[in-house]
């Protein structure tokens, strides 16, 4: 069937298209209407000779004024006399007030339909050295946290969030659970991290750093690989490299996300990170206060920075060197990270000194106070390693990677039991991997807060007791819950059976930890928290995740602690110089101790774990207490 192509055809679709092309058009419109009407009035009162009474008749010029005057102001014919000139006043007075209303209408469309773009957050970010933070989870909050403290020092930080989420609601939580932003300000937009025209919006080019955090919902790690590859392979992107700090759940997808991202990416493997820390923290109580100090801002914390005065020292007297802070390692011309490397290694030109301070302003070398008593020095004694048995209470997807992890470590003749009641337990038990024959592997079906399951698994009989949050089957909150419910049925076992049962629980949310200090445990893994201070870490040093690879790798140096009295005498203060060349020679660096005392300080948030202590101070120490030192084995 033909279609109607003639003239007022093709005049009413200029006209449609003109009317959708916004308020702009509309208004345009009001006014050649508005205009049509005064000539035509001003004409028309021109060619008739109309003139209001007792009045000369008006020129076409001074009757379209009065038309206009009319138009704008309803109240301006009230004054009109002669029924005539009243007559074209009253039609050019309701023209107006057509005109006038339905432009009110617009702007105020307009108006409204602005406010709600901007309520969207898709207008352009003009920052820059901010900190760009793509997608939201539970980690965001701490996240933010840690990066306010880092940017306590810096003037007009930003950091600017893009996730699929309503703006309004993401600037809302943010004020709920982070209250205290001091200087920094937060700017949030709505879009997808994974489309090259909504990561625009944010500017990546220029930033300071970039967080990509992994997403709620399903296949997380396909959408955070999509955001780093959209982000280095964006056509408009800057020359100069990103610092891209991205989180990834499951290790098998590290080497396509590597690939993607180059130098320009460090990975925090979330699950690895905290499955890692857990199996360290079950074997030596208290670790995982080393590691919560080493990635808080609020604290010590690790830097990587060029000391020329280090150039042609060997590593020993370097370590020696430094009273303030604490060095660890070497980061080579060539970017790669070497912990405890051997005493003699010498500082070559152009390297970094990796070292633990309160802040880069601390560093400093040549300090006058080094005395050390070599009399207090003891020469190490060889350690007879026994084998153990572990238990697992709960179960998660961390589960597989903590039993290879603890096989990596324990003794020929180990035993590792799992208790869990999760849907899928049996397939995950047949499937489990182990580095080696040292460990066995039982498992029971039971439920975990159940009191009467519990002691027919004769809990006292075990040397370390793993208890992990049933996180895959329930929200943060709930799977919190249930571990605080088993902590608490351990802590009246321990009780009833009168000794001191070693237990480390996983926890998602900081916030249950503190109410779980009731149930004693010896150790909280806090997930969220831990993979939360990570990212932040990585997005201000470009080697953190490499130096995290090191620390929690068996090949590596890893953190242990060790009995003071091992490595000094104990029969009165040694200061930690001395500590520090004891440890040196075997092979080691000695970065902190661990003094239990009901008075100190740190007691209570840090189970009295102290990283980085001032070398010069001499201390006390008893046969409990233990020297925390960096050592391959």
């Amino acid at each position: 069937m033909s279609r109607n192509t003639g003239l007022a055809a093709r005049l009413r679709y200029e006209f449609d298209k003109s009317m959708a092309a916004g308020p702009i058009a509309l208004i345009g419109w009001l006014a050649v209407i508005s205009l049509i009407v005064i000539v035509i009035a001003g004409a028309f009162l021109a060619i008739t000779r109309i003139a209001p009474e007792g009045g000369e008749p008006v020129s076409f010029f001074e009757g379209a004024w009065e038309s206009l005057m009319r138009t704008m102001d309803a109240g301006a014919m009230g004054g009109d006399m002669g029924w005539g000139f009243r007559g074209v006043s009253l039609v050019v007075t309701i023209a107006g007030i057509f005109v006038f209303s339905a432009l009110i209408g617009v702007l105020s469309a307009g108006l409204e339909n602005k406010l709600e773009e901007l309520r969207k957050g898709r207008s352009l970010v003009l920052e820059k050295d901010q900190t760009v933070i793509l997608n939201w989870s539970p980690s965001i909050f701490d996240v933010i946290s840690e990066l306010v403290i880092a940017n306590a020092s810096r003037k007009k930080p930003r950091i600017v969030i893009m996730a699929n989420k309503d703006k309004v609601e993401m600037e809302d939580e943010i004020a709920a659970k982070v209250p205290d932003l001091k200087n920094t300000r937060i700017i949030c937009r709505s879009g997808d991290p994974t489309d090259l025209y909504d990561l625009s919006i944010i500017n990546p080019q220029t930033s300071r750093s970039i967080i990509v955090l992994s997403p709620e919902g399903d296949d997380p790690d396909s959408q955070v690989i999509k955001s780093v590859l959209a982000l280095v392979n964006d056509p408009a992107r800057r020359e100069k490299p990103y610092q891209i700090a991205a989180e990834i759940r499951d290790g098998k997808n590290a080497d396509v996300a590597r690939i993607v991202g180059g130098s320009e990416l460090q990975l925090v493997l979330a699950d690895d990170l905290i499955s890692r820390i857990v199996v360290h923290s079950s074997r030596q109580s208290g670790l995982s206060a080393v590691y919560s100090e080493l990635l808080d801002f609020d604290g010590c914390e690790i830097y990587t920075l060029e000391q020329p005065d280090l150039a042609g020292k060997s590593f020993a007297a370097a370590v020696m060197a430094y009273e303030g802070c604490t060095l660890i390692g070497v980061c080579d011309t060539s970017g790669k990270v070497h912990l405890n490397p051997a005493a003699n290694r010498v500082f070559a030109a152009g390297e970094r000194a990796i070292l633990i301070a309160e802040d880069d302003a601390a560093v400093k070398t040549g300090d006058s106070n080094l005395t050390v008593d070599k009399d207090a020095i003891r020469a190490p004694e060889p350690r007879i390693q026994k084998p153990e048995r572990t238990l697992i209470l709960g179960w998660n997807r961390r589960g597989p990677i903590i039993t290879f992890e603890l096989s990596r470590y324990v003794a020929p003749g180990s035993l590792l039991t799992i208790a869990a009641d999760t849907p899928e337990i049996e397939a995950d038990i047949a499937a489990l991997r182990v580095a080696n024959d040292h460990m066995a592997v039982e498992y029971s079906i039971i439920d975990t807060s159940n009191r009467a399951a519990l002691d027919a698994l004769d809990i006292p009989a075990y040397d370390h007791v793993l208890v992990l949050g049933y996180s895959d089957h329930m929200a943060p909150q709930p799977a919190d819950t249930r571990t605080l419910v088993t902590l608490l049925q351990l802590r009246k076992i321990a009780e009833q059976a009168g000794r001191h049962i070693s237990v480390v629980s996983e926890m998602t949310d900081v916030r249950n930890r503190e109410l779980a200090e009731v149930t004693r445990a010896d150790d909280f893994v806090v997930s969220n928290k831990l993979v939360s201070l990570m990212l932040a870490q990585a997005s201000e040093n470009e080697s953190m995740a490499a130096i995290f690879d090191d620390l929690l790798d068996e090949e590596g140096s890893e953190i242990y602690m060790r009995p003071v009295s091992e490595y000094v005498a104990i029969d009165k203060p040694v200061n930690f110089y001395t500590i520090a060349l004891s440890a040196l020679r075997r092979g080691e660096v000695a970065i902190g101790y661990r003094r239990q005392r009901q008075d100190d300080p740190d007691h209570r948030n840090l189970g009295g774990v102290v990283v980085n202590p001032l070398k010069s101070e001499a201390l006390s120490y008893t046969a409990a207490d233990r020297v925390i030192v960096l050592a391959r084995d």
